[in-house]
C-alpha cells in the first residue's frame, strides 16, 4: 500500500482521538491491501477497496482501534464472532498484540483469507477456529477461555448472549459494534458496562460485562 493510505489512516484515525505511529500505520495498509485483492472474489466486505474511501476506512480499520479504548489492559485471550474480513480482530490485534486472538469464521475460504493475512501480516499468536460459534462454544475445551468478545455484523439474540457467556470467563466482556439504531438489548448474565461512539461515524461500540 502507499505512503499516502498510510497518511490518510493516521489522519482518519487522528480524528476518532486514537494516534497511530508509522509501523502499525504500514500495517494496516497492508492488511487493507490484501483484503481489496481477496475481495474480488470472496465477499468479504461490501466497502469498494480498489480506492478505499474515508468511510471505509473507518469502519473496517478506525472504529476497531477506537474500541481498544473499552479493551481492559488485563485481557489475555480473545475471541472475534463470525470473523469474515478479519474486522475488527485483526486491527485490534496488530495495535493490542499481546492479546492472544480466536478468530472464529464458519466459511473455509473465508478461514483461508484470515489464514493468509495473519500469516502475510507476521502476526503471532492468532487462531483460526473454521466452525460455528455454536459449535465452538460448546466445545469443553472453550469454556470460560476468553477474556474479551468481539461481535460485528453477526446477530445477537439470547441463545447468542448465553453461548458468549459460557466462553467467557468471571468478570469477561463483549465488544459489540452496532449502531445507535441497531444495537440488540444486552441478556443476562451480562449488564452493559459502557458505550463508545466514534467521531465521523454513527457506530456505538457497547461493553458488556458478564456478571
Amino acid at each position: 500500500m502507499t505512503n499516502s493510505l498510510d497518511a490518510r489512516v493516521v489522519r482518519l484515525a487522528a480524528e476518532a482521538g486514537v494516534e497511530v505511529g508509522g509501523t502499525l500505520a504500514g500495517q494496516l495498509a497492508a492488511y487493507l491491501g490484501l483484503l481489496a485483492k481477496w475481495n474480488v472474489t470472496l465477499n468479504l466486505t461490501g466497502f469498494e477497496l480498489d480506492r478505499p474511501s474515508d468511510e471505509a476506512i473507518r469502519r473496517l480499520l478506525v472504529e476497531p482501534l477506537a474500541a481498544a479504548a473499552l479493551v481492559p489492559v488485563t485481557v489475555k485471550v480473545a475471541v472475534d464472532v463470525g470473523s469474515g474480513g478479519g474486522s475488527p480482530a485483526l486491527p485490534l490485534k496488530l495495535l493490542r498484540p499481546s492479546i492472544q486472538f480466536v478468530l472464529v469464521e464458519s466459511k473455509a475460504r473465508k478461514g483461508a483469507f484470515l489464514r493468509e493475512a495473519i500469516r502475510h501480516l507476521g502476526i503471532e499468536r492468532a487462531e483460526i477456529a473454521t466452525e460455528r460459534f455454536e459449535d465452538f462454544s460448546a466445545r469443553a475445551d472453550r469454556q470460560a477461555s476468553a477474556d474479551l468478545i468481539t461481535v460485528r455484523a453477526v446477530r445477537v439474540d439470547e441463545n447468542r448472549w448465553l453461548q458468549m457467556a459460557s466462553v467467557l470467563g468471571p468478570g469477561g466482556c463483549v465488544l459489540l459494534f452496532g449502531t445507535r439504531a441497531s444495537s440488540p438489548p444486552v441478556h443476562l448474565p451480562f449488564v452493559a458496562a459502557s458505550t463508545l461512539e466514534v467521531p465521523g461515524s454513527d457506530v456505538l461500540i457497547t461493553s458488556a460485562a458478564r456478571l
